[in-house]
């Protein structure tokens, strides 16, 4: 068992104490007269119970296998005890891996944008199979909804957005904040009739809903708002009416879209959290860069920096050069999403 998982259960008498005394309020049956505070309990809630109960069933299961190594073990009960210590490890790792998620907007749903790079078809076909992957993967544990997508005339895309919201796994940020960066691809092109071999770059970045109490305030003056007719996934509206909804905030030059719904209204009433979370998340970064100016530290910013290689020719590599990780399989990792392990090796490495 690894040493690790006995501290990540030491960590956890805090989230105890927290679930019992949340108990009695959660269940009350008068919480939801306040539905807005009600919410924000329920989600906290259900975070804490779900750490709790993995709490419970360790000590349960601990208690038994004490009493049942003390006692004359055959190789049938052995074997038992072996499977029954794998599956406390597996929920050991559980509780362990919920320690790592320690910023509040880490339990946020998030917008994942996916933007080819320079290079035509090549950077438009490697963001498609990053927009896949990663699809893929979220709607495996997360609810996802499709944003924006504008798909390019071969097939690729030159930019989609996904809002990503919890489910079966929590801390949708959590998890995905990592992905924030340029995703480089080196193949033997299928559009090169040479047959070389090509090097392909698309951008990834994953940015947190904001929470409805933070006040970001959007002068109308300083913002341009345009509608248009869907042009990708979405139903029966698609080129029909102008439901599409796309906001350019003028000081910084942000500009988002949203296409998912047939409701104009709606589409308009997503582009603007997402345009909140993009100015929330900048003024951010701003005032984390002046800090680090001020005290002298000096850090590699994330966005814009290349973390991640994927080889699919001549040989499969895909490598996380912030952690050295590396999985020598090129379709496991983007065909089958199976990237798991890229997330918490750097969520590891970010303790």
């Amino acid at each position: 068992m690894n040493s690790w998982c006995g501290r990540g259960l030491f960590d956890q008498r805090d989230v105890v104490n927290k679930y019992l005394k949340l108990k009695p309020l959660a269940e009350s049956p008068d919480l939801w007269d306040n539905p807005e505070k009600a919410r924000e309990v329920v989600i906290e809630f259900n975070l804490l119970k779900d750490e709790y109960e993995n709490i419970e069933k360790i000590e349960h299961n601990f208690e038994q296998l004490k009493e049942t190594i003390n006692s004359d073990l055959d190789d049938e009960m052995l074997s038992l005890v072996e499977l029954d210590l794998d599956q406390l490890a597996i929920t050991l790792d559980k509780i362990y891996t919920n320690t790592l998620f320690k910023e509040d907007s880490d339990k946020s749903a998030c917008f994942l944008t996916v933007h080819c790079g320079s290079g035509g078809l090549e950077s438009e076909d490697w963001a498609r199979m990053l927009w896949e992957m990663y699809n893929k993967y979220s709607s495996q544990f997360f609810n996802v909804i499709i944003i924006d997508l504008v798909s390019s005339d071969d097939g690729g895309i030159k930019n989609g957005t996904i809002k990503i919201s919890p489910k079966e796994k929590l801390f949708p940020f959590g998890w995905l904040k990592g992905e924030t960066g340029v995703h480089r691809l080196v193949r033997i092109s299928p559009y090169d009739k040479k047959k070389q071999r090509h090097t392909s770059f698309a951008s990834v970045s994953v940015i947190p809903e904001i929470d409805d109490k933070i006040n970001v305030v959007i002068d109308e003056k300083e913002i341009k708002i345009d509608t248009y007719r869907a042009s990708g996934a979405g139903g029966q509206h698609v080129n029909k009416t102008d439901s599409a909804i796309r906001i350019t905030h003028l000081p910084t030059g942000i500009v988002v879209q949203c296409q998912n719904d047939r409701s104009q209204h709606k589409n308009k009433e997503e582009a603007f959290k997402m345009l909140k979370s993009r100015l929330y998340q900048k003024k951010s970064e701003e005032l984390k860069k002046e800090k680090e100016n001020l005290s002298g530290e000096k850090k590699e910013v994330s966005w814009g920096s290349q973390i991640r290689s994927y080889v699919q020719q001549p040989y499969q590599m895909v490598k996380d050069h912030r952690t050295n990780f590396e999985i020598p399989n090129f379709d496991k990792v983007v065909f089958n999403a199976e990237i798991e392990e890229f997330l918490l090796h750097w969520l590891k490495f970010n303790i």
